[in-house]
């Protein structure tokens, strides 16, 4: 069911402020075009993904408690924009509404491109969702996932282009 879709997948509402932020970005230290002369551009890198990284989960929480894919333009594209959407086109047929208040963040990097189109990094997501259906409240709980992200630089900001959630 869509729900239970949902619930596994750990799509929705988050209040990032409150979340307790982790980010283990060693492997990026260790590669090669990180070295000393280009260190300060792989931390500010770094820091700009995960900033932006956050705020797409707030924007995600918006999306699928209002219901509105159109809300992900800015922070989702590729594979990543077409699968939320369908998520949330799903979910708004249903009546179903999902809230999400993020709790926590383990980000570890994995990879960096050296001309810098893209970074990779796992996120093990703990957060509490709750699932509306037309109104009522039908599930409360706290749960994890673990997410593989890739994202490309946009014009002003890193971009989701993929976004897959499984077990922790």
């Amino acid at each position: 069911t869509l729900v239970s879709i949902l619930l596994f997948l750990g799509l929705g509402s988050l209040a990032v402020a409150q979340a307790k932020v982790r980010v283990d970005a060693s492997s990026m230290a260790r590669l090669p075009w990180c070295a000393a002369e280009r260190a300060a551009d792989c931390v500010q890198t770094e820091h700009a993904a995960v900033r932006d990284y956050l705020q797409s989960w707030k924007i995600l929480g918006e999306a699928f408690d209002q219901n509105r894919a159109d809300l992900l333009a800015q922070d989702f594209i590729g594979g990543a924009m077409q699968q939320l959407s369908s998520t949330i086109a799903e979910q708004g047929t249903l009546g179903i509404r999902t809230r999400y208040q993020d709790v926590s963040h383990d980000i570890q990097f994995v990879f960096y491109s050296p001309e810098g189109s893209s970074i990779e990094f796992s996120d093990l997501a703990k957060y509490n969702v709750q699932v509306f259906d037309h109104g009522r409240l039908i599930s409360s709980k706290l749960d994890s996932t673990h997410y593989l992200v890739v994202m490309t630089p946009s014009e002003v900001r890193w971009s989701i282009r993929i976004f897959q959630g499984g077990p922790e």
